[in-house]
């Protein structure tokens, strides 16, 4: 299944109650909300008390993506807040296991995520325990970056793995997506797609997203 995630990163902050109208209205599948903490990344965004806000308008699957130290000090938070999944850095945790663990345990599905420079065989051994896992193509902590079309052997890597032990997680790839990329990631085994200033930028937000989903469903290799 093709999955489309606006990043709200790239959202009119000064607007969000009627972005994510726009977003629900457009076909938005997911809607992607990345919180980030100035430490883990060089940059600050949002958290708790805008996401908490935001689900009071929209009952949209709310695609949380931790930029944190120590995700697992926040995951109650989060989840109370309105996610319904968590991503975390395999960089960011000190034991992974027991971050995967408490996601679980508090109703969220479990999200791994891995920078550039990570190699995607870190998050094999826990398969078999997340919903997903995200590949960055561009460096966590700012929007509107280039896609990093070298991240695709990873994700075809990935895949690969998946398929050969018979499991259903989601790959999504996050940094750069637009029209002109898609494809590439759809070709590589990517499946669920984060796209910020490219579908929040478009003259029409609804034929950019339709866009999207037609060229990575002819593209996808699953």
């Amino acid at each position: 299944m093709i999955i489309i995630s606006p990043s709200f990163l790239s959202a009119d902050f000064g607007r969000l109650y009627e972005e994510t109208e726009s977003m629900a209205q457009c076909g938005a599948d997911w809607f992607h909300l990345d919180v980030m903490d100035g430490r883990f990344v060089p940059n600050i965004s949002f958290g708790v008390p805008v996401i908490k806000a935001l689900r009071k308008h929209s009952d949209k699957t709310f695609d949380v993506h931790l930029m944190i130290d120590e995700p697992i000090r926040y995951i109650d938070d989060f989840r109370h807040a309105g996610a319904d999944i968590i991503t975390v850095h395999t960089e960011a945790c000190s034991d992974v296991q027991k971050t995967i663990d408490k996601i679980k345990s508090c109703g969220c599905v479990p999200s791994l995520s891995v920078k550039p420079g990570t190699p995607v065989e870190d998050t094999f051994k826990y398969l078999d325990q997340v919903g997903m896992v995200l590949i960055m193509t561009v460096e966590p902590g700012f929007g509107g970056q280039s896609f990093m079309e070298d991240m695709m052997p990873k994700v075809k890597l990935l895949r690969e793995e998946i398929n050969r032990r018979g499991l259903e997680v989601n790959v999504q790839v996050d940094g750069g997506i637009s029209a002109e990329t898609i494809a590439s990631a759809a070709g590589a085994g990517a499946n669920a797609f984060v796209a910020g200033s490219a579908i929040f930028g478009a003259e029409n937000r609804g034929e950019y997203i339709s866009g999207l989903r037609r060229a990575a469903e002819a593209a996808f290799r699953g």
